[in-house]
């Protein structure tokens, strides 16, 4: 292994993706440089997506990781990632807290030399809590080290399966949000934007995400003709991909104040949210609040029970709405919210004061922090 910042006197952390996504580069390359800070080595290990996974082409590069062979059996729902040759010179192993990655197991009970941590939420939040699936996860979950939380929400779900809170570290998982951010900050003309897409109404709305059954996209049609029926002027921008896009291209080729622009990234992505004021989504709640943030577009949803643990970073009234599931409730929280201009003037503040609480940067310091303690703490899979 040739590393320039490799340094044979410091303790090493072996940190495994079984496939490596775009957005998690400029986290590893944060935590690196933390790290290095530190007096601690980090390798980067994974391998390829199955051939699902394939399909959303979002994989990344990173220069200095190194490749690990996936093996995939089942249509992709088993994985084999072996990594005992790379282990041996690692005094900690973090992995994600994944059912498929059967050799995970291994390394968690008969592998007990070397510190072994898990990333994860602490539950598959969108899943049956009592089937079998995750009764197991939850079980293996306890042969651990160390636990990196994906945020506060994540929390109990740990502790609630027995595992001890002082080995829990909450990371406010988070993804780069820098370059939008200066995308953004270098638009100086939004109403030439607006004329662009077609947009001559005073409050618009954004959805950005996937077109999926989690996302309620039906739910978030209807609602936009009960907002359009109480806002005269309102108008929609629908952003992104998915099975159900059908839907959106029938919708929007019906009422055409609502605009179909497809997946954006880039300038175009910033320029949606900057002629956005809200942004709707009454269904599941990811690292997409992240975006609303930076962009200064205060989110809409609803207590639907089906977010991921990122939905702790929207704070009720302050930088977002959580409405009463219903369709009338959730369509009349976003009328108030546009006709208050007071109030979405300060959630808007809000929403970029929150932006830079929940950076890439951050989670890299607190992943590091948490690092530096499993490192200094005695093995736990040995104490039960």
């Amino acid at each position: 292994m040739t590393n320039k910042n490799f340094n044979n006197d410091f303790p090493t952390v072996l940190f495994v993706q079984r496939r490596l996504p775009h957005y998690r580069v400029p986290f590893f390359e944060a935590l690196k440089r933390e790290l290095i800070s530190r007096g601690c080595n980090l390798r980067v290990l994974h391998g390829l997506p199955n051939q699902e996974e394939l399909l959303k082409n979002d994989s990344g590069v990173l220069a200095w990781a190194e490749s690990l062979p996936n093996h995939y059996f089942l249509g992709g729902k088993i994985c084999w990632q072996s990594f005992h040759h790379q282990s041996k010179e690692a005094d900690l192993v973090i992995c994600s807290h994944e059912n498929k990655l059967v050799f995970n197991l291994f390394f968690q009970y008969f592998y007990k030399k070397t510190k072994f941590a898990l990333l994860g939420h602490g539950a598959n939040l969108q899943g049956d809590a009592n089937s079998l699936r995750e009764k197991f996860k939850r079980r293996a979950a306890k042969k651990a080290d160390w636990w990196f939380a994906y945020t506060s929400m994540s929390l109990p779900l740990i502790t609630g399966f027995g595992f001890p809170e002082d080995r829990i570290t909450i990371i406010n998982n988070s993804i780069d949000t820098q370059v939008l951010n200066l995308h953004i900050e270098a638009i100086d003309d939004i109403q030439s934007i607006k004329n662009a897409l077609g947009l001559s109404g005073s409050r618009v709305g954004v959805f950005m995400g996937s077109f999926y059954h989690e996302k309620r996209i039906e739910f978030l049609l209807d609602s936009l003709l009960l907002i359009k029926n109480e806002i005269g002027d309102f108008e929609m921008i629908i952003a992104g991909d998915g099975v159900q896009r059908h839907l959106v291209e029938a919708f929007c080729a019906q009422y055409p104040w609502a605009k179909y622009v497809g997946l954006v990234k880039g300038e175009e992505k910033a320029e949606i949210l900057a002629a956005a004021d809200v942004m709707l989504n009454p269904g599941l709640i990811g690292l997409s609040i992240l975006d609303a943030f930076v962009g200064a577009a205060p989110v809409l949803t609803t207590d639907c029970g089906l977010h991921s643990p990122e939905f702790v970073y929207l704070n009720h009234g302050v930088n977002g709405v959580v409405s009463i599931d219903s369709l009338q409730d959730y369509s009349a929280a976003v009328v108030d919210l546009l006709r208050d201009s007071d109030r979405l003037a300060a959630m808007k503040t809000a929403c970029l004061q929150s932006s830079k609480e929940f950076s890439v940067e951050n989670m890299a310091r607190n992943f590091a922090d948490g690092i530096m303690n499993c490192l200094h703490m005695p093995l736990f899979r040995k104490l039960y």
